[in-house]
């Protein structure tokens, strides 16, 4: 009973702070109201920025901006200056301005004297610390922190039971060695424990960070393709490069497979080389498609307020309770599926590890 009170009370208080009360104040402001895009709502919230939006009031867009630095090969010379100087995209600066719509939205783009974009000149190079790249500087400097006073605190104490932030730390730890890295690598675990611990740690974060609705969250870091592509990429060279003579053998000329498979067209073959590729393929893509996927479900509740206040004042006020609510109870989900991934990605990671690194007796011995 007194989780139900406490759930009532927190989702009244969320529709309070989310409900657009100011939309719905009078019959005059009904157009606003029509002209509201879930689409663009919601994309616009789990893409990356310029700039970290706090919040806004009435018309005014309190937000932290961040460095942009980009080439211009137009004007061929770099250019260094904070994203504040756009005005949230509604000014151009130094010939330059960020792209508004289609192709280009988010994108920094070449503009003429009349600050329509130059469709001669090409893209600027654009080196610009977006949300993204700050807060995979936030998550690294936390996670060096925190593994930093573990290792103090250990080294200190040899003989004592761990304290303060090792106590938390070290359960998960020893669970990545004892139920991830030794079932998947056997007597080799200790080879690649660095990668599985730093990966592991470092989605676990991305995920809680990108629940946290204020700086220093709010950023979507593991629902940004690039980043899951990068972390897929660093499981694939690993595989790559730790690889046995075995596992070569295996995938061009696999034992036990009739020859007919190999030759003349090498089928087997191709289908094992194919697998090589495919793997991180779908680790990049599970991990994008769950995130966004957790991400674009919360938002579209809370832009049932907005369609619903669209049509009668009342069905706004009474959907946002019943919005906040399902909202609420998908971010108690996401904290799972936030741990969950990150304890996906690490296993199958170490299980490439271990296909690569194994030793087939079997084979010699027939």
């Amino acid at each position: 009973m007194w989780n139900k009170r406490w759930i009532l009370i927190l989702s009244l208080l969320f529709s309070i702070i989310y409900t657009p009360a100011n939309i719905f104040a009078n019959e005059e402001k009904a157009d606003s109201v029509q002209t509201f895009k879930p689409g663009e709502f919601i994309i616009d919230h789990i893409l990356d920025d310029h700039g970290w939006h706090i919040a806004t009031l009435g018309e005014k867009h309190i937000s932290i901006p961040l460095p942009i630095i980009v080439y211009s090969y137009k004007q061929h010379q770099w250019h260094i200056f904070m994203s504040s100087a756009f005005h949230h995209g509604h000014e151009s600066h130094n010939g330059l301005a960020l792209g508004t719509e289609g192709d280009i939205k988010g994108k920094i783009i070449e503009v003429d004297e009349n600050g329509n974009r130059d469709e001669t000149a090409p893209m600027p190079l654009d080196l610009s610390i977006t949300k993204n790249t700050m807060e995979i500087f936030i998550i690294s400097l936390l996670l060096l922190w925190i593994f930093l006073s573990t290792a103090r605190y250990y080294k200190k104490n040899p003989n004592k039971a761990p304290k303060k932030i090792a106590s938390w730390v070290e359960p998960l730890i020893l669970f990545v060695r004892d139920d991830i890295a030794q079932p998947s690598l056997g007597h080799k675990y200790m080879k690649f424990m660095p990668y599985l611990l730093t990966v592991f740690f470092f989605i676990f974060f991305s995920n809680l960070m990108g629940l946290i609705p204020i700086f220093p969250g709010g950023a979507n870091l593991t629902g940004n393709i690039a980043v899951t592509m990068v972390l897929a990429l660093f499981t694939f060279f690993i595989t790559t490069f730790s690889a046995n003579k075995a596992y070569w053998i295996h995938i061009f000329n696999s034992p036990g497979v009739p020859w007919w498979l190999k030759i003349p067209i090498p089928l087997m073959p191709v289908i094992e080389l194919i697998g090589v590729f495919t793997k991180p393929f779908v680790l990049m893509v599970r991990l994008f498609a769950n995130i966004t996927a957790g991400h674009i479900i919360a938002l579209g509740f809370f832009s049932l307020i907005f369609i619903f206040g669209a049509m009668n004042q009342g069905l706004g006020y009474g959907m946002s309770v019943l919005s906040v609510t399902f909202a609420v109870f998908m971010s108690l989900l996401e904290l799972l599926v936030a741990f969950i991934q990150a304890y996906v990605f690490t296993l199958l990671s170490a299980i490439f590890f271990g296909m690569a690194t194994e030793e087939h007796h079997h084979a010699e011995t027939h």
